[in-house]
């Protein structure tokens, strides 16, 4: 099979939007498949392996609001994408578009009019802030009801689509993959990443996500003077980057707990399984999620989850049971009052958690997912 990607993001970019087009071209790759992207430049600054050739399409610049309202400064660039997807439909079996934006859902309508299959993957903003458009093209809800068959990162996602009347065939979840550096920490395996990591303190708690309003890790370090009050010897670690890093630092020496704080900065996989094998829990305090894969990365690790009560952690609860526990969001004494509970109870996850990840949450089961996706995808635009 001949699979194009129509994704906005892509590697070294660390979305999730851009690691999963990479890793399901790698996995097809392997498979015998031929792949092939198009997507906007990474912001991110290196460089990545993809499995297959890329076309890259501009991204806009300078947009006022009113072109960003009308989409009028989108024509230049859905000419440019409607030139390179021309050439790329010819090559290719099947279209596989993910998120939303004119790049994926301009891909999709020229391909469902060539007569392709396309299957069309939402990660969480797509459907949390959706709403038609009154004014100009609604390019993604016309995308969303053409695309052969739509997959979604979680089952509240995709219910809070047919809550938005977005309700129509074809519609499946694909949970997120978690990858073979996640593997099962005992306690003594990770006493050894704790100390391969240099980590001398009594309790570590992790964080992994974009440093961003959404991921809450303010409310993490406001929680943070409440926990050492009665667990001096606490470190807390966040591995990402952002735009929020120095008002994060600041917010850290504002609350007297700058020296019990870690910014590690963006991480490869290797370093951040090591991280979540390490720590004795994995604190999630995100306003909004979708299915976070960086949790899921945790529990595979035989760290348990704290989480606010966003949909995603409302999921993974719903799935792992006692091994995820849940607070309200935007509450750090909450949060500290139920990190202090676990540091009086600690424990690895159970053994439960490690064989439902196994069987539902690695490679093997997020590829034989999409596989069957894209046969029906096929079924349906031959029909």
């Amino acid at each position: 099979m001949k699979i194009l990607h129509v994704t906005p993001h892509l590697p070294p970019d660390q979305a999730a939007n851009a690691l999963l087009p990479w890793l399901l071209g790698q996995w097809s790759g392997e498979s015998g498949d031929d792949v092939e992207y198009l997507a906007h430049p990474p912001r991110a600054a290196g460089g990545a392996s993809l499995p297959g050739p890329v076309t890259w399409i501009p991204r806009r610049h300078g947009r006022s609001p009113a072109a960003r309202w009308l989409r009028l400064d989108a024509l230049p660039t859905a000419w440019h994408l409607h030139r390179s997807l021309a050439a790329a439909l010819e090559r290719c079996d099947l279209v596989h578009a993910h998120s939303n934006g004119l790049l994926p859902e301009l891909a999709v309508l020229l391909a469902r009019r060539a007569g392709k299959p396309v299957v069309l993957t939402l990660y969480g903003t797509e459907i949390w802030h959706y709403g038609p458009k009154r004014i100009g093209p609604d390019l993604f809800t016309r995308a969303y009801h053409a695309a052969s068959a739509v997959t979604f990162y979680s089952e509240r996602l995709l219910a809070r689509a047919r809550e938005l009347g977005l309700n129509r065939r074809g519609l499946h979840t694909i949970y997120p993959p978690v990858g073979p550096a996640f593997v099962w920490h005992d306690a003594s395996a990770q006493a050894e990443a704790r100390r391969a990591l240099g980590i001398g303190n009594r309790q570590l708690l992790l964080n992994v996500k974009r440093l961003h309003p959404l991921a809450g890790q303010r409310h993490l370090i406001e929680a943070m003077s409440e926990v050492i009050r009665t667990h001096p010897d606490t470190r807390l670690v966040i591995c990402g980057t952002g735009a929020l890093l120095e008002d994060l630092q600041s917010a850290a020496r504002s609350a007297g707990v700058e020296r019990h704080v870690t910014f590690t900065g963006l991480l490869d996989n290797t370093t951040v399984a090591r991280y979540c094998g390490a720590a004795d829990l994995f604190v999630l305090p995100s306003l909004l999620e979708a299915l976070p894969t960086v949790a899921l990365e945790a529990l595979a690790c035989g760290t348990p989850v704290l989480s606010t009560d966003n949909p995603g952690g409302l999921e993974l609860y719903e799935l792992f049971g006692r091994d995820v526990a849940i607070v309200p969001r935007e509450q750090p004494l909450r949060l500290a009052r139920a990190i202090v509970e676990f540091f009086h109870h600690k424990r690895r996850a159970a053994d439960v958690t490690a064989a439902t990840i196994e069987r539902e949450f690695r490679p093997h089961a997020t590829v034989a997912a999409y596989r069957a996706v894209y046969v029906e995808a096929q079924r349906e635009a031959r029909s």
